[in-house]
């Protein structure tokens, strides 16, 4: 592991949003120059006390306008005109702002979201739903409403530092010293607390996800929940996370909830100043009245924003915390590389060869031990074997889940790390046991992947696959909402579904995996005579556990800790009288019991 620190977040995020640069310079732009213009007042208010003061002595006497009536009029008009300026780009860079976060919290979420689904499916295994959610919703809600209020507000403290400090020097360079003098003050007590906050605020967003993992766990598992009654036990659990959020939120703000009483007290401090020893150079008439009123309102426009930075570092490290990761999860490396190979569905025969292949899990689990094995194009090929033999393994791997440790497994002679992912998946119809169904409608669930699909095709599908007739049965048939993961139908229903979807792709190479294990024996039957049609003229790969649904495959092949025992016609292997034969005997026994009950 490395020991190098990671690098800060901002740089990082700058980098990232360098495609924005002009958006952001314009942004900076209206609040600078929002800023200004709402500073300006005081100074309009100190020349108003300059006329009423000094007279035709005025500052605007000086410039040529000795009367009083015109120096006022002058006055109202200016002070018209730096309104209107101010709440103009007020409004400007408010929309500016807020448009750029949006847009940057979209893009952010899109890429996101986009790199994660071309992770390997290694990645999700090793991770919870609630935590991935974590960070492509609340961590890039969380950046957006930095950028929405604190960037601006970062930017407007900076301009009036600037812009007021450099006016005392211009007008009283004598005591514009005393107004800077509680800076150095704030400016360690900000970057102080700042590391401080920076890894209480990491603890928060990392509780989030956990306790956002648990609530999606508990919601995908309440059908569970309700059968064992366990509602009261999910509540104590969610309690004790939420609790754990609540602590650390609550550890985060009573440190910086101290921020601004104790910045409070730096400020007054150099308000005091500028009372006191610029009122004297006023009484000693060194300082003009009017400079003396500008200074006044002016040190306060100049310091107690400062109090803001507490609630403006709130939000930075909050962003920070969140933007760290964001872009971890975007630096995340798929492991599994993508070939460079073009292999058209249309040129597919469908001729699979594994040849001496390993396959470790990352946990250290061997599962295929030297598997060599040829499907030919076009045949029936049945994988059975008793739990845990690795027949679902072959199926990922096959997808390129996962990549073989050692050997290679070939489509028409092409190794499957060379050809394209987009290509090898569709060339491959895959039908689950674990079927899953969209939020949806049941025509929309059908041509998942297939998009263009026509509706005849769709209804075509869905006969072979025998599922029309229940469809048409439904409220409102083809467009019938099934629910979240489809639990509106029953499985033997989501299954067929699942079939016509397969259908509907049309591929030359099709996986049954365990496609028929948890429905009834009448739909499985009905399955049985969908599957019997589909598997002409494509390489069909069964992976079952009963094997009353591959007897009349062409090439079955058993397997036994992750190699292949035997292989051949079902009639063969029951006269060879090994693993097969004996497996079948015990479901056939089973079978009579369940037919006497």
């Amino acid at each position: 592991m490395s020991t190098h620190p990671k690098p800060h977040p901002l740089p990082r995020l700058i980098r990232y949003t360098r495609q924005y640069r002009g958006r952001v310079t314009l942004a900076v732009t209206y609040s600078i120059l929002n800023k200004i213009f709402d500073i300006m007042p005081p100074m309009l208010i100190g020349a108003a006390v300059d006329v009423v003061v000094r007279q035709e002595d005025s500052f605007l006497g000086d410039l040529g306008f000795p009367e009083m009536q015109t120096q006022l009029i002058i006055l109202a008009v200016l002070t018209l005109v730096v309104w209107v300026l101010e709440s103009l780009f007020d409004y400007i860079r408010q929309v500016y702002w807020r448009n750029l976060s949006q847009l940057i919290e979209h893009d952010f979420r899109i890429e996101a979201y986009a790199h994660v689904q071309h992770l390997e499916l290694a990645y999700f295994e090793d991770r919870s739903t609630g935590g991935l959610m974590s960070i492509l919703n609340d961590d890039i809600n969380q950046l957006e409403r930095f950028l929405d209020v604190g960037a601006n507000d970062l930017i407007q403290i900076v301009t009036t530092v600037l812009v007021i400090g450099g006016l005392y020097f211009v007008v009283a360079p004598s005591v514009a010293w005393l107004a800077l003098v509680p800076m150095p003050v704030i400016v360690w007590g900000s970057v102080w607390f700042q590391r401080k906050l920076a890894p209480r605020y990491m603890a928060v967003r990392q509780q989030v996800g956990m306790l956002n993992s648990q609530l999606a766990n508990n919601l995908g598992g309440i059908a569970t929940v309700k059968s064992f009654t366990a509602e009261d036990h999910e509540v104590n659990r969610i309690c004790h996370e939420s609790n754990l959020y609540r602590e650390y939120n609550r550890r985060a703000i009573q440190l910086s909830a101290a921020f601004v009483p104790l910045i409070r007290m730096a400020i007054v401090g150099g308000f005091i100043a500028i009372m006191y020893f610029g009122g004297q150079l006023a009484l000693d008439g060194t300082l003009n009245i009017g400079v003396y009123s500008i200074m006044i309102f002016m040190t306060q426009r100049l310091l107690w924003p400062l109090t803001r930075m507490g609630e403006t570092f709130d939000l930075y490290q909050r962003a920070m915390a969140s933007t760290t990761r964001i872009l971890d999860l975007l630096d995340t490396e798929a492991t599994i590389a993508d070939g460079d190979r073009a292999m058209p569905v249309q040129q597919v025969r469908g001729e699979i060869v594994f040849e001496d292949v390993y396959f470790t899990y990352h946990a250290g689990q061997s599962v295929v031990k030297g598997l060599s094995l040829t499907m030919p194009a076009g045949e029936t090929i049945a994988i059975v074997g008793a739990t845990g033999a690795g027949k679902s393994t072959i199926v990922k791997l096959l997808l390129r889940f996962y990549d073989v440790t050692c050997g290679c497994i070939t489509l028409d002679g092409h190794d499957l790390r060379d050809l394209r992912m987009a290509d090898l998946r569709s060339a491959i119809g895959f039908v689950s046991q674990d079927v899953f169904l969209f939020h949806g409608t049941v025509r929309e669930n059908i041509t998942y992947g297939t998009f263009d699909a026509s509706f005849e095709q769709i209804v075509e599908a869905a006969r072979i696959a025998e599922a029309h007739e229940f469809i048409m049965a439904l409220p409102n048939g083809y467009d019938t909402i099934v629910g979240e993961r489809g639990q509106k139908l029953s499985g033997g229903q989501r299954q067929r579904i699942s079939i016509a979807r397969a259908i509907l792709k049309n591929p030359p190479v099709l996986i049954l995996d365990e496609a028929t294990s948890s429905v009834d024996n009448e739909t499985e039957a009905a399955i049985q005579r969908s599957l019997e049609r589909i598997i002409i003229g494509r390489t069909t790969i069964i992976i079952a556990h009963r094997l009353s649904t591959v007897r009349n495959a062409d090439r079955i092949f058993v397997l036994e800790n992750g190699v292949v025992t035997e292989q051949g016609h079902h009639d063969d292997l029951i006269a060879h009288g090994g693993l097969y034969a004996a497996l079948w005997r015990v479901q056939m026994g089973e079978r009579l019991r369940v037919a006497g009950d």
